[in-house]
């Protein structure tokens, strides 16, 4: 099966929910969108330049976008708010807490350039605490996507999903390897490929990193199961502890810090249900850099080497 994974190019997720939501603002008269300051890096221009009285530029105020989107929430619209993911969270997070989440509005958070695959612009603008802020939010559904196809798709289903959406994706562009006709589930895993001796679990960029980890340990006689979890809450827990259940060992791969990810999502799933060895590819408790989106993701621990690693180390504690 993993053989059957094969790239057909490289666009970036963020392409993805360009299209999705032009594609959305075509069938659907509800959905509005707004940025702060980012129209053409989150690709919303092309939704502008067909529905200019339907698209909101706020300015670099980001919190008082999000006071809007809840508003056109309360009167029935389905607002897509569109910034990079430092400041769709970290910046505006009273105002989602308080506004959007305590009150169940309906809005999408559309966050671009989240981790380190921002790359030159560093640090101050590489979040990588996103994904555990916001799925500590009650009610709010946290999505994390691989590839351009399941980005667009993703953009489309979380507009029938009432309440609160965190829609997370990324900068660079990035090897498309999922069906260009798929449909998105929230909240259901994507079984990827079928092993005996360890579950990988992946989420975003580093699902194609894990596929390309597993290919290789394939032919070093080791047998991955590899999963794609691009929803984090709701977590699919049946098909976390039916893949575990067989293969009694566990990696997390996910661009985001260690603390409050995807991994931390899953351990404590399994803690309570199905202890198992566990190992994490993620950020160890450090900032990021400016630098090329690969070479950081190298050096911080998040590359093919590091999944390698990983699954190894995992298997060693197994035995």
């Amino acid at each position: 099966m993993l053989k059957n994974i094969v790239s057909s190019g490289s666009r970036a997720t963020r392409e993805g929910f360009g299209a999705g939501l032009l594609e959305l603002g075509r069938q659907n008269p509800d959905v509005v969108g707004l940025t702060a300051d980012l129209m053409e890096s989150l690709q919303m221009h092309h939704f502008q330049k067909e529905f200019p009285e339907r698209f909101f530029q706020c300015g670099i105020a980001e919190a008082n976008m999000m006071g809007i989107a809840a508003g056109l929430a309360t009167a029935g619209k389905i607002p897509f708010t569109g910034t990079f993911a430092n400041f769709s969270t970290g910046r505006v997070y009273d105002q989602i807490r308080q506004s959007i989440a305590y009150s169940h509005k309906n809005v999408k958070i559309c966050a671009s350039h989240a981790g380190l695959t921002l790359g030159e612009d560093g640090a101050t603008h590489q979040i990588l605490e996103d994904i555990g802020m916001m799925r500590m939010l009650p009610g709010m559904t946290v999505i994390n996507t691989c590839d351009f196809n399941q980005t667009r798709a993703a953009t489309i289903a979380i507009a029938a999903h009432h309440g609160p959406v965190y829609l997370r994706f990324g900068r660079p562009a990035w090897p498309v390897f999922t069906p260009d006709n798929q449909k998105f589930k929230i909240g259901k895993a994507l079984h990827l490929a079928s092993g005996k001796d360890v579950t990988i679990f992946a989420t975003g960029h580093l699902v194609w990193t894990s596929i390309e980890a597993a290919k290789e340990l394939a032919e070093q006689g080791i047998s991955c199961e590899v999963i794609n979890i691009h929803t984090i809450k709701p977590l699919d827990d049946e098909a976390i502890l039916d893949s575990v259940s067989k293969t009694r060992a566990v990696v997390v791969a996910e661009e985001h810090q260690r603390n409050g990810g995807l991994g931390d999502a899953i351990a404590n799933l399994l803690v309570h249900q199905m202890p198992v060895p566990m190992e994490y590819v993620g950020v160890k408790d450090s900032f990021g850099e400016s630098g090329k989106p690969l070479d950081l993701l190298d050096k911080y621990g998040l590359g093919k080497k590091d999944v390698l690693w990983a699954v190894k180390d995992v298997l060693d504690r197994k035995k």
